[in-house]
């Protein structure tokens, strides 16, 4: 049997009743739109490249977001630097994008959902003021949510064109 993206209630817009509610209401909104741009599909169609201009994948950016959860939240907010990678390695840096195929489908969405609720926990209890060191100056948890929001907009934006090159389908 071949294995399809399961179907995504995303729910209405969301609204949150003060600044935390929000960017955690926001963010799961995004991460809701990201798997509702995935739903319906097979391992073969999440892996194929529909489109000739570049190489990205619905399957390749839920691998993508699934490294980025693990690595804003847990590896550099939460510093647990004994973290590795999920896809990406030196041979690979873009392993996450490059390396994913449709027999890895099934098993990359456990991986995307294990991400998330990890760094769900991980940013749990703890406040938007706490910091931790960047590349040039010092960072917050309310930054990660910024950037989080940021970088599911933009490759949400992707995966609408790509979900339209492999069957068609717009909107939501």
């Amino acid at each position: 049997m071949t294995w399809t993206a399961p179907a995504v209630n995303r729910g209405d817009f969301p609204f949150g009743d003060d600044e935390r509610a929000s960017l955690e209401a926001y963010l799961d909104f995004h991460r809701a739109t990201l798997l509702l741009k995935c739903s319906g599909l097979t391992g073969e169609q999440l892996a194929s490249r529909p489109l000739p201009t570049t190489s990205l994948t619905l399957l390749g950016l839920v691998r993508h977001l699934a490294e980025n959860e693990r690595w804003w939240f847990r590896r550099n907010f939460d510093k647990q630097d004994t973290l590795g990678d999920l896809y990406c390695s030196q041979e690979h840096p873009d392993g996450d994008f490059d390396l994913g195929d449709a027999e890895s489908a099934q098993e990359d969405f456990a991986v995307y959902t294990r991400e998330v609720e990890l760094a769900r926990q991980t940013a749990r209890g703890r406040s938007l003021e706490e910091e931790f060191p960047g590349r040039n100056r010092a960072l917050t948890l309310r930054w990660v949510y910024l950037h989080m929001l940021e970088e599911y907009a933009r490759h949400n934006g992707h995966a609408d064109l790509l979900r339209e090159a492999v069957d068609g389908r717009t909107g939501e």
